[in-house]
């Protein structure tokens, strides 16, 4: 019964990477992974401005400029040696993004645009109120996948006249056991929150 389900799961998936087998990806996109052997790995992940995505195992992987059917390689590449078999993954393009360029036309001056991404339960390009914190933007995520590391959260900002980018870590855990806020930050339009997957033991 088992083979059967991944044999039609397989076909599906199949049928519509064929039909996704043209399109380049392009930063903003949101794919979703799939991993047969695995599914606690299946997960949604955004494309982030730099062009990279972040799996577990796989760690960062380029996607932007590459078809699905590439990027399922370079995952399959990235995750192959924690299966005793070559694993079959597939990637597929759940929306096309328009949130990254937000050059031109006016600026709505009530919401931000913020990139979750990493070990959340719902990751992707959030429209948030401007003034909204770093937990408060956390608690919008659906919560952390198993595989969180909620110690080191990690903030990126890139100043838009200057280029420069800047990062602050936030420890999510120790906010949660009862720790001071202090280390809560107001969010600005365009910043990155990182969720990174835990380490061995962490």
């Amino acid at each position: 019964m088992k083979a059967i389900y991944f044999a039609i799961l397989s076909l599906l998936l199949a049928t519509v990477a064929h039909a996704q087998s043209a399109y380049t990806v392009k930063a903003g996109d949101t794919l979703q992974i799939e991993v047969l052997e695995d599914p606690s790995l299946n997960r949604q992940v955004l494309v982030l401005p730099d062009g990279s995505v972040s799996f577990p195992f796989a760690g960062a992987v380029q996607a932007a400029g590459r078809t699905a059917a590439q990027i399922e390689d370079r995952i399959t590449a990235g995750i192959a040696s924690n299966f005793a078999s070559e694993p079959n993954v597939f990637v597929t393009v759940n929306s096309v993004g328009q949130a990254v360029s937000r050059g031109g036309g006016v600026a709505a001056p009530r919401t931000i645009e913020v990139f979750m991404i990493g070990e959340v339960g719902s990751p992707g390009v959030k429209t948030l109120e401007r003034g909204t914190t770093v937990l408060q933007a956390l608690a919008a995520t659906g919560g952390f996948t198993r595989f969180a590391a909620t110690k080191r959260i990690q903030v990126r900002r890139t100043d838009p006249k200057t280029g420069q980018q800047s990062m602050a870590t936030i420890n999510y855990k120790a906010i949660a056991d009862g720790a001071s806020l202090q280390s809560d930050m107001v969010l600005a339009d365009g910043d990155v929150i990182i969720v990174p997957e835990r380490r061995l033991f962490e």
